[in-house]
């Protein structure tokens, strides 16, 4: 464990955020699964809410810091072109 007063505190903000990292990217992993499993039941309709809800948390992680802004552009990115691919 830390000695210094600031140390301490900093041992504790980041047992907290990665806490935190830890649900958003979680719920990241939920919401992209939903996008694959729609897509492979063939149902466009569910594929594009479950696209677009997980474009949401996608940005969201961003904006937290949980996830590198790239990283989420290239999730959206396959997602959606796996839905596209649905009426080929």
């Amino acid at each position: 464990m830390a000695n210094l007063k600031s140390s301490k505190k900093r041992a504790i903000t980041n047992e907290k955020r990665r806490e935190r990292n830890t649900a958003i990217k979680s719920e990241l992993k939920t919401a992209l699964r939903k996008v694959n499993k729609a897509v492979e039941s063939g149902d466009k309709a569910a594929a594009e809410q479950a696209l677009t809800v997980a474009g949401r948390k996608l940005d969201k992680a961003v904006s937290k810091g949980a996830i590198h802004r790239n990283n989420a552009a290239n999730r959206k990115s396959g997602a959606a072109a796996r839905v596209n691919a649905m009426d080929a």
